[in-house]
């Protein structure tokens, strides 16, 4: 594994401190299970979708939680009583979680499930002291004619 230094980027960056652990937090997360596949789209300029094949899965056996910027989606698959004799079983039914990591300002709209895939749609919404605007400048000149 490689090892980034972000130090030179401190210099002429102000925030971002926490680029490092979000990244290194991002490395340990991609070795993780692969299961259940999902897909993550950008549906518009600060719009995403989470798409998840849960195949098996009922809406009442997932839970999504956030926390802390962390979305989780769990799926706990409630045991039969009898249990089935499969001759072949290639569709995997087994207990999952998944850990996303959110940017700030990023919030969970709603989920729904169809065909067997749980979307989840994402909005970003920057707070309005976030969003760009242009500052006066006030100069020596106006701050006479203020004055008088």
């Amino acid at each position: 594994m490689r090892n980034i230094d972000f130090t030179p980027f401190y210099r002429s960056s102000i925030g971002f401190d926490r680029l490092a652990n979000v990244l290194d937090s991002l490395s340990r997360a991609d070795q993780g299970p692969s299961y259940p596949p999902y897909n993550i789209e950008l549906t518009g300029e600060d719009q995403y979708r989470i798409s998840m094949a849960v195949a098996g899965f009922v809406e009442n056996e997932i839970t999504i939680n956030v926390d802390n910027n962390k979305l989780v989606v769990t799926g706990q698959k409630k045991s039969d009583e009898k249990q089935k004799q499969f001759l072949h079983q290639g569709i995997a039914e087994r207990n999952f979680e998944r850990r996303f990591q959110l940017a700030d300002h990023v919030r969970v709209q709603n989920a729904t499930m169809e065909n067997g895939l749980l979307h989840i749609e994402l909005l970003r919404e920057l707070p309005e002291a976030m969003k760009p605007r242009t500052i006066a400048i006030n100069g020596a000149k106006s701050a006479q004619i203020e004055a008088a």
